[in-house]
């Protein structure tokens, strides 16, 4: 396992950085959030993916990112107190990033790089884009903002 996936460099929301190395060997879906988007509910569907196939080796990483309509204003305690009180957020949750432009954190660079968009696009188009990574650290699937997350279940199972 040695996807240089592993190797980028996240700050967790409520302090402290990591690798994503620390999640080597696990399904990883990894999702750009937002508190105040109409897609904001889809935090109910990702907590309930991480719970039915956590035990199986399904993490979600949720990134807030406030590049779209800026719909993630808050500080890392406020986004941690709406996530945690409105939609039981139990996943892992890291500080907010750009995921576009020259400023776009080297996650999203290397994701979109490695899992395109319609017709080969790398932009990201809005909240809630999710990416899904196998085990062995490979960007095989990008879902857009509008998929629901149960949607995703059978793509999700193909990978555990």
């Amino acid at each position: 396992m040695s996807s240089e996936l592993y190797d980028i460099e996240v700050q967790r929301l409520k302090g402290g950085s990591t690798t994503l190395g620390e999640y080597a060997g696990k399904v990883l879906l990894i999702v750009n959030t937002a508190s105040a988007c109409g897609l904001t509910p889809h935090y109910a569907g990702l907590e309930k993916l991480y719970k039915d196939y956590a035990a199986r080796g399904l993490v979600v990483l949720g990134f807030p990112c406030n590049q779209f309509g800026a719909q993630e204003p808050g500080s890392a305690a406020e986004i941690t107190a709406f996530c945690e009180k409105n939609y039981g957020v139990s996943f892992p949750m890291f500080a907010k990033v750009e995921v576009n432009g020259d400023d776009a954190h080297p996650l999203f660079k290397y994701l979109k790089q490695h899992a395109k968009g319609v017709l080969g696009t790398e932009a990201i188009k809005w909240n809630f884009t999710k990416f899904l990574v196998d085990r062995e650290g490979l960007a095989v699937e990008r879902f857009a903002p509008t998929t629901e997350p149960a949607d995703m279940v059978k793509d999700i199972e193909a990978l555990l």
